[in-house]
């Protein structure tokens, strides 16, 4: 093991027949792994975790695209935290997300920056894009209709056409859903395309959400090894 680099203290009650070995980061989980004849997995892991703070907003964020849990959200809004919820879950990936906002002034930096982490997150998680199908869905929830189009391009664009009656659901103000979309696509840097019809502003809401989701799901699903673009860069 010495000659390795890996350091092995002789400790007989911490593991009885076994081996107790404290690892740091995961090129020394895979140094480790390789020591004992493990062999490691060529693909690549995609996750990311970032902390967003400003003076209006402190976000902590955790997403995991090779697992569809645990999902764990709290933005000090529980219908955003649904629809949040519904991305991931749509989507397939695992999102842990904590948001400290100042709610005692409005919504809005809550949940602009917290779509923003998300996008943020999500790219990261992503690397190079190698792979991934790019492009991405329509769903129907009882009356109404959403459409969501993705392209992770890297060139951050928003299209939202649709109209909301009511002001609010619960503390979630409707008005903020197209700001939301930009927020992803500006964090994320792609181009969405968003457009709703129906009667029930929660209908419609949840079924932008959910698309959206649907369509990341297709976007991100890894179909090879090679980069979408004839470009040569995503």
């Amino acid at each position: 093991m010495r000659g390795l680099g890996i350091r092995v203290r002789f400790r007989p009650y911490a593991a009885p027949g076994g081996v107790r070995l404290t690892i740091g980061t995961e090129q020394e989980n895979a140094a480790a792994l390789a020591a004992f004849g493990v062999p490691g997995s060529d693909e690549k892991v995609r996750r990311a975790e970032i902390v967003r703070e400003t003076r209006e907003t402190k976000i902590a964020v955790a997403l995991d695209l090779e697992r569809a849990e645990p999902r764990i959200i709290a933005t000090g809004i529980p219908f955003y935290d649904h629809m949040l919820d519904q991305v991931a879950a749509h989507a397939g990936f695992s999102l842990v997300l904590s948001c400290d906002g100042d709610l005692d002034i409005d919504g809005h930096h809550s949940i602009e920056d917290c779509a923003i982490a998300v996008g943020t997150a999500l790219g990261r998680a992503l690397g190079d894009k190698r792979g991934i199908g790019r492009f991405g869905f329509a769903l129907p929830m009882d009356e109404t209709e959403a459409q969501v189009l993705i392209d992770l391009s890297g060139r951050p664009f928003s299209r939202f056409e649709g109209e909301f009656e009511t002001s609010h659901i619960g503390e979630y103000p409707t008005e903020m859903t197209p700001h939301v979309f930009r927020s992803l696509a500006d964090g994320l840097g792609a181009a969405v395309h968003v457009r709703v019809q129906g009667e029930n502003d929660h209908h419609k809401t949840e079924a932008c959400f959910k698309a959206f989701g649907r369509a990341l799901r297709q976007a991100v699903r890894r179909e090879g090894d090679a980069l979408p673009s004839t470009k040569g860069m995503l």
